[in-house]
């Protein structure tokens, strides 16, 4: 088989969060060769990666972004625009989930003064739009963990939007402070 990974042998790799970090690390990627926000940092996302990797990308850079089919451009056009050759590997692909009628009932009866979603996603919270189309969420409270899933939310009509960091332990913190 292939040799075990080591910092000799492993590009470069760029993770937006430490979720992507640690199953790298779980992977045998050495923790040397990954590049992350901190775990402190505002968001986890492509701009806050951004910022600890732009200095490495020089003409000729060779980036391969591997991604969900109809992921966000934002990374790939920082880098191109540094003269960075960019490649795009659709790894998976994204779409709306198919629920049973069951799923349909559980998560419409979760549209209440009572529930609070957790709202990691903008694409999952346009996929809730089409999933539960007729659905009134202005007593509802939505948790979010992002700025742009925030405005998501809002603009789907959810009466209580809180942003939290994404980090599992200040989202916990989060639902705690709400009861």
């Amino acid at each position: 088989g292939p040799p075990f990974p080591t910092e000799a042998n492993v590009p470069r790799c760029w993770c937006p969060g430490p979720g992507t970090a640690q199953a790298l690390l779980q992977h045998g990627i050495p923790a040397a060769k990954i590049d992350a926000p901190r775990l402190d940092s505002e968001q986890f996302d492509s701009e806050a990666l951004w910022q600890v990797v732009a200095a490495q990308v020089k003409p000729g850079h060779r980036l391969l972004l591997i991604r969900g089919d109809g992921g966000r451009n934002w990374l790939a056009q920082q880098c191109a625009a540094q003269g960075g050759q960019v490649e795009v590997c659709s790894a998976y692909e994204r779409r709306v989930p198919v629920w049973s009628m069951q799923q349909r009932q559980q998560a419409q009866a979760a549209a209440s003064r009572d529930a609070v979603w957790l709202l990691t996603s903008s694409e999952g919270v346009g996929n809730l739009r089409h999933l539960l189309p007729d659905t009134d969420w202005g007593q509802t409270t939505a948790l979010v963990t992002h700025p742009r899933i925030a405005a998501a939310a809002q603009q789907m009509g959810f009466g209580r939007v809180v942003e939290s960091h994404p980090a599992i332990q200040a989202v916990l913190q989060s639902l705690k402070s709400m009861h």
